[in-house]
């Protein structure tokens, strides 16, 4: 009979909860978040608290609980209720919007919100080291996040918005069968690109692009630069083209404008966030959707949000 993976252990009972994330972020034992001390240390609370998961630092006396330093921090919600809304937007290629969750959960759209922006901070990629390196190849592109003026109502349109005029712009760096690195940027030109580039690309790596002038100058600084011009119609030549990352973005609008309908310019480096952790954690490179949340959950740690810094 078939089993959904929602019924495991951790995904409906909060001990058990407290013992998945525990295994997870402590594998080497409990360890205090207030003065890093480890076991030896660290003691249990059992038969004095009815607290899951309670622990006391005896070299600081701070109680504490896995909890704690993470984005769980100060969160009413159960444990077990996080990890279920964490697989699933991990396993969801195009993502799960706010109200689904609220549905789910039987909450507020508030909490959903937050809690689902949090698990988003617990995606966000740390950065180590730039994409690319020798041998390899990477495509970088931009595109434009935004409806269309004629969509909108009549009162809401400006006049002289035509293609990404009043849109917002994101670049993507892809490596070929690898991960990805969004951002949000202001313009597209050399002076937005090239620190983009120079942090997050390895120079050594072959560089694909099409004719933006934005990356002119600093292509010569790879190992090789190709470009092809979609004005006139080419999109291939050799090994020569951009269809990685524009295969990205297809991605990247139909959850944006399918899935989310509606995200604000204040939020969209949250969200970029979330489509780049999937994708550089996809099936094709050997990552099962259980593993991707194990991912997930691994970056909860030192993350702490509030409601108050994210509005």
């Amino acid at each position: 009979m078939a089993r959904s993976i929602l019924s495991s252990a951790h995904f409906q009972n909060e001990e058990a909860a407290f013992a998945y994330v525990e295994a997870r972020l402590w594998p080497e034992g409990p360890t205090c978040p207030k003065c890093g001390a480890t076991d030896e240390h660290i003691g249990e609370l059992n038969g004095k608290t009815t607290r899951l998961g309670l622990r006391k630092c005896y070299a600081c006396s701070k109680p504490f609980t896995v909890r704690i330093g993470t984005i769980f921090e100060g969160s009413h919600l159960l444990l077990h209720l996080w990890l279920q809304v964490i697989h699933l937007m991990c396993a969801s290629k195009k993502g799960v919007s706010t109200r689904q969750i609220q549905r789910m959960l039987e909450c507020s759209m508030k909490t959903a919100w937050f809690l689902t922006h949090r698990i988003r901070e617990a995606m966000k990629d740390g950065g180590i080291g730039p994409l690319g390196g020798e041998g390899m190849v990477i495509e970088a592109d931009t595109t434009y996040i935004g409806g269309k003026e004629k969509n909108k109502h009549v009162g809401k349109r400006t006049r002289g918005n035509i293609g990404g005029v009043g849109k917002q712009i994101v670049h993507s760096i892809v490596e070929r069968d690898g991960r990805v690195r969004s951002h949000h940027i202001p313009r597209v030109n050399g002076e937005t690109l090239r620190p983009i580039l120079e942090a997050h690309a390895d120079k050594k790596s072959a560089l694909m692009t099409d004719t933006a002038g934005g990356y002119m100058q600093i292509g010569r600084e790879f190992s090789r630069h190709e470009m092809v011009d979609h004005g006139k119609d080419e999109y291939v030549r050799g090994d020569a083209y951009s269809n990685t990352v524009e295969g990205y973005f297809s991605i990247l609008k139909r959850g944006l404008t399918g899935v989310y309908h509606s995200v604000s310019e204040a939020h969209l480096h949250r969200y970029l966030a979330e489509f780049d952790f999937r994708h550089s954690n996809r099936e094709k490179l050997g990552v099962s959707d259980v593993s991707r949340a194990d991912l997930a959950l691994l970056g909860v740690k030192g993350k702490r949000l509030t409601y108050r810094t994210i509005n």
